[in-house]
């Protein structure tokens, strides 16, 4: 949706997910210019406006749920001479943004005003252009890095963003694929961070667009199969990019059955089904590096952990405080509900479990986060008495078809 509203000409999109998320960022990219028609079920048509003709919103630009939208649309509006507003829901106003606003101050972005602490409701007026620069995110964050590319696409020369950790790179795939030039080289000891140059003021063409399934998605039916005796599913067309499947590596690493069928690449991505069978776990060390390929999949590992023998250690879970909840707090009280065992040392989650499906029969604190609710709804599927979430409703964010897609593969979920 933003880079078709970022582009000349007209983007056809197939295979959306029309979570409230997308359909939030949907609305604001109309806000601001650009024409955008449903054309039927995950397909979508986006005419844009280019970049440099976007408009001041006549309105609040509100991203209820949405964390990735609201911040890199920041990015969009921090770069180009328009003023707006961002808000949120309960969930969005206490998420930080300070991290997002600093590189875009350098850049030329002006705050006119703002919640305490950097946090919407915040309105942000961008520049003639935008200033390059060359930045180091303090943190792994994908959000961050596409924020500043996203505004350094008004910036004339070449902006650099530099990550001590790869993290997840669809904007720089994505940013190729409409037509701007950017070039990646690793970065530092080891070659494990990356170098992210883009070379401002491109023209960008409307394209046609096709996208994979969600990693992130994909995670709850692929550990519900996992952990319920008897299962066998097989999940299609799952994007199978290397810096988005750390659960996947993981679950491989504790035993899982997990069968990678028909690879092949997909508007610009390696996508693959997956064959997944029930299967014993063993617990394993997760190396904190690892953590930018998974950040929103622990919730769902620790569930994967509580069936596993043995320890499961999680290491380097800073992130997770900082998500649509705290989440290492969320999932720490979701698991002793359940009377699952587990340490908090530091930011490092250790699950500990002989094998045998736990207790269950807990109520499950979700704090509005989609994720929690999701994890431990999959945990009340195999734990041996039924498990209840307070809230389900922020499902629709992320995984709007969650309840049918689960009911439909022998879920029992009500409320």
């Amino acid at each position: 949706m933003i880079f078709g509203l970022l582009s000349i000409g007209e983007t056809r999109i197939e295979g959306l997910l029309e979570g409230d998320d997308v359909l939030r960022t949907a609305d604001a990219a109309r806000a601001l210019g650009a024409s955008i028609e449903r054309l039927g079920e995950g397909r979508w048509r986006v005419k844009g406006v280019g970049i440099g003709g976007l408009s001041d919103p006549e309105g609040v630009l509100d991203f209820g749920n949405a964390g990735t939208g609201s911040r890199l649309m920041m990015g969009v509006v921090g770069g180009q001479p328009i003023t707006a507003t961002f808000d949120g829901d309960a969930s969005l106003r206490k998420r930080p943004m300070r991290r997002i606003l600093d590189p875009l101050l350098r850049m030329g972005t002006q705050i006119v005003s703002e919640a305490e602490g950097g946090r919407v409701p915040l309105t942000l007026r961008g520049p003639a252009e935008a200033i390059p620069l060359t930045y180091e995110t303090p943190v792994a964050s994908a959000q961050i890095k596409s924020a500043v590319l996203l505004a350094a696409l008004n910036a004339p020369g070449i902006t650099t963003v530099i990550e001590a950790a790869a993290t997840r790179d669809h904007t720089e795939r994505m940013l190729r694929l409409f037509g701007a030039e950017v070039a990646v080289t690793p970065h530092g000891p080891g070659g494990h961070g990356r170098s992210i140059a883009l070379t401002g003021q491109p023209t960008l063409r409307g394209t046609d667009v096709i996208v994979p399934a969600d990693p992130s998605s994909a995670a709850f039916p692929l550990v519900a199969a996992l952990i319920v005796p008897g299962s066998e599913v097989t999940i299609h067309g799952v994007m199978m990019n290397p810096l988005r499947i750390g659960l996947i590596t993981t679950l491989l690493e504790m035993g899982a059955d997990i069968e990678r069928l028909n690879e092949r690449e997909e508007g610009g991505e390696t996508v693959a089904d997956l064959r997944v069978r029930a299967s014993r776990l063993k617990g394993v060390d997760v190396p904190a590096e690892r953590a930018p390929a998974m950040i929103d999949e622990y919730p769902v590992l620790a569930v994967a952990a509580a069936f596993a023998e043995g320890t499961t250690r999680m290491n380097g879970l800073h992130e997770l405080r900082v998500k649509e909840s705290d989440r290492l707090a969320a999932v720490a009280d979701g698991l002793a509900a359940n009377g699952i065992d587990y340490v908090i040392e530091g930011d490092d989650l250790i699950v500990q479990s002989d094998g045998s499906a736990p207790r269950g029969g807990g109520t499950v604190a979700t704090h509005l986060d989609h994720r929690i609710a999701m994890s431990f709804l999959v945990l009340g599927l195999a734990s041996r008495e039924p498990v209840t979430v307070d809230d389900g409703a922020m499902i629709a964010t992320s995984f709007p078809s969650f309840t049918p897609s689960m009911t439909a593969l022998g879920a029992a979920i009500s409320g």
